[in-house]
């Protein structure tokens, strides 16, 4: 066991509540979310930032020593890689995403050029054993996923964001409607359930007023997959439902056909079941005919609304509502037509006029 001083700690430890002096051991566990200390070997110019535990956005260079965890990554715009099946001390991996994930990068995209490569110091020690020096390896998370985890809404409306892929506007889209819902009376609470780890999506729905906020990193999943999204989304709106929101609004992170388990979700009956309605952002028309066409048939869910850089103008709108017939919406020009399109599908009008008034 050794002492070492961080420079950084990256928002996918958030849980572990660490400190910038962290005592290491050399005996490391190759598996996701096992939190490791690295240090940065290399400068760049562009994807060069860390989100740290406080939600800011740090630069990073060559020398400094960030905390991260394990995990994989299999992006289609970024890095994709995988967990080695062994780390020890002075390997050099790569730091995945800008969350702090770490791992082996197999395939890098070239707007985002090679990621920072980063050699291993340790494992993070916690001391969970009051009075006694027994470390054990830090892991993020609060608590662990329960794979059998049952799903209770207690008759909560929930909407969820869905995207053709990443970078399709649903982070904007969510935060659009959750503010416009808080507008209106309505108590919102919101979480992400597929993705990689970052908070920065959740903080701006934090940003937009939602009252109560989850993500899958809480569960300690660093990276989801269709076997993993099932569960956390189960579990997330279950817990989110017992605090008695009137709404619950929640981020499918990727893309409909991705590799993150959007499609292992809304192929469970019991989460359908469980959505009184779906927004879906597209990038161009073609995409959001290729969203709708896999969400009716191949999910049973019919949109109440698309939204994305494909209703960016008027062409792009009124292609989508005359060949897709369902309604659609900028969330940056036109988020109060968005969000009461949602409101009046979903069935909470009356709700929010219930809410205006008492406000008066």
């Amino acid at each position: 066991m050794k002492t070492v001083f961080v420079d950084k700690v990256a928002s996918v430890t958030q849980a572990c509540a660490l400190g910038q002096e962290l005592r290491l051991s050399g005996d490391i566990p190759s598996e996701e979310g096992v939190a490791i200390v690295a240090e940065i070997l290399t400068q760049k110019s562009t994807y060069n930032t860390l989100e740290l535990t406080s939600g800011r956005m740090a630069k990073v260079g060559k020398g400094d020593i960030v905390v991260g965890a394990l995990g994989p990554r299999r992006a289609l715009f970024g890095y994709s890689g995988h967990v080695p099946s062994s780390l020890k001390v002075g390997d050099v991996i790569q730091m995945l995403n800008i969350g702090g994930v770490m791992g082996v990068c197999d395939s890098a995209t070239p707007d985002k050029g090679k990621p920072f490569d980063c050699r291993v110091l340790g494992v993070v020690l916690q001391f969970p054993y009051l009075g006694e020096r027994i470390g054990v390896p830090a892991r993020v998370g609060y608590r662990p996923l329960d794979q059998n985890a049952a799903l209770d809404t207690r008759g909560v409306p929930v909407v969820a964001l869905a995207g053709t892929c990443m970078e399709a506007g649903k982070t904007a889209a969510a935060a659009a409607i959750i503010g416009r819902m808080r507008h209106r009376g309505l108590v919102v609470d919101a979480f992400k359930a597929t993705g990689v780890s970052l908070r920065r999506d959740i903080l701006a729905f934090e940003d937009a007023g939602a009252r109560r906020t989850m993500i899958f990193t809480d569960l300690g999943v660093v990276t989801t997959t269709p076997r993993t999204g099932p569960a956390l989304t189960r579990t997330m709106l279950t817990e989110l439902a017992a605090g008695k929101p009137d709404v619950i609004v929640f981020e499918l992170g990727d893309g409909l056909l991705g590799t993150y388990g959007v499609d292992a979700i809304l192929e469970s009956a019991d989460v359908r079941r469980a959505l009184t309605g779906v927004v879906l952002s597209a990038n161009d028309p073609v995409a959001a005919w290729g969203g709708v066409k896999l969400l009716r048939e191949r999910f049973q869910i019919e949109p109440c609304a698309v939204t994305g850089p494909s209703t960016d103008n008027r062409v792009g709108i009124e292609i989508i509502e005359q060949q897709m017939r369902v309604p659609a919406f900028n969330a940056l020009s036109d988020a109060a037509g968005l969000a009461d399109a949602v409101i009046n599908s979903i069935g909470l009008e009356s709700v929010t006029r219930v809410a205006a008034g008492a406000a008066e």
